[in-house]
């Protein structure tokens, strides 16, 4: 289920996906600063009990609790939280069956570990059922009546977010009846194409790109609903078009290559020159294959945005000047 290529992303609910190393939790602490400026409240959340967020924002590792780790311009504010799926299930059985001592007891013998390892299904539909909280929680003293205005949810990675967000309608499927049956179901209702957007990151790279094509057909089929794409890490040409073809065949001017050499102060050997139009030649190539690469995320039919790559490595001030690149493409309204 595709939605208008349009955006803004006007949605409850925004999940991050993307393979390994293309930065999506970068990503989606920009996002949540981008959407909670103006005044906002965002939630950030993570699954995968790696603790991102607390090292993105510079902060100690987050409890199962939300935490505020971030102020937005014009009085926005970022909460962040952990999910963890044994005290989501701790959670689940207080509000069903009023069991949270004893499964704190189940807890201590292994049985929370044992039940989520031999039912993984289990585990997921925990962890979007604590997101499906946050999302749906009332808030009287707030405009809107909710805690939150937005959610952001840094997800597992492409190879593995259709299963992840589809395992509630399997789990939905097998239980016809009670309250596992309607947790399934109020999960499946925030992954509604009106209150959520799967928003997919990628390098221009051979193997992202791969996966975040393959990720938006799976998603697809599997009816879930399908946000943007970011280009993370994009870097500007350095040769315009006629001198990088000229580079790409090895045809640049060695003449005036040691001209340049000699002008800032150094002695223009013949090995300096062919290393630097060996280097060009370089350069040449892999803007080649990223002009390629983008072409094939254009294909897509996604709205498409980009963040630059980060030469002195990624701090909160990064978060910062990214979310103001994503509002200034407009992602966020």
């Amino acid at each position: 289920m595709i939605e208008d290529a349009g955006g803004p992303w006007e949605r409850r609910l925004h999940i991050v996906t993307g393979k390994g190393g293309t930065g999506k939790t970068t990503v989606a602490g920009a996002l949540a600063v981008a959407l909670a400026t103006g005044g906002r409240r965002v939630l950030l959340t993570e699954v995968e009990g790696r603790q991102q967020i607390a090292q993105l924002f510079d902060t100690p590792p987050l409890p199962y609790q939300e935490r505020k780790v971030a102020s937005a311009p014009g009085g926005g504010e970022v909460f962040a939280l952990a999910i963890d799926a044994d005290e989501a299930l701790l959670e689940y059985l207080e509000m069903f069956y009023n069991l949270r001592s004893a499964g704190r007891v189940l807890g201590r013998i292994g049985a929370v570990d044992f039940a989520t390892t031999v039912a993984p299904g289990v585990r997921d539909v925990l962890l979007t059922g604590k997101v499906k909280e946050a999302v749906n929680r009332p808030d009287g003293t707030r405009p809107g009546g909710l805690a939150y205005d937005a959610v952001v949810l840094d997800a597992p990675p492409t190879g593995r977010i259709a299963r992840f967000l589809g395992v509630t309608a399997e789990v939905a499927g097998l239980a016809k009846v009670g309250p596992i049956r309607a947790q399934a179901d109020s999960v499946m209702a925030v992954l509604r194409p009106d209150r959520a957007a799967v928003h997919l990151v990628t390098l221009l790279e051979e193997m992202p790109v791969q996966e975040t094509v393959d990720g938006v057909t799976e998603l697809t089929a599997a009816g879930l609903p399908i946000g943007g794409v970011v280009i993370n890490m994009a870097r500007s040409p350095l040769l315009k078009v006629r001198e990088s073809m000229q580079a790409h065949r090895g045809e640049l001017d060695r003449e005036e290559i040691a001209a340049g050499i000699k002008e800032a102060g150094v002695e223009p050997t013949r090995e300096l020159v062919e290393s630097l139009v060996w280097e060009a030649a370089q350069h040449a190539d892999r803007v080649a294959l990223e002009t390629a690469q983008r072409a094939e995320v254009v294909a897509l039919g996604r709205p498409v945005y980009e963040l630059p790559l980060a030469a002195d490595g990624v701090d909160v001030g990064t978060v910062y000047r990214f979310a103001e690149l994503l509002r200034a493409q407009q992602m966020v309204g």
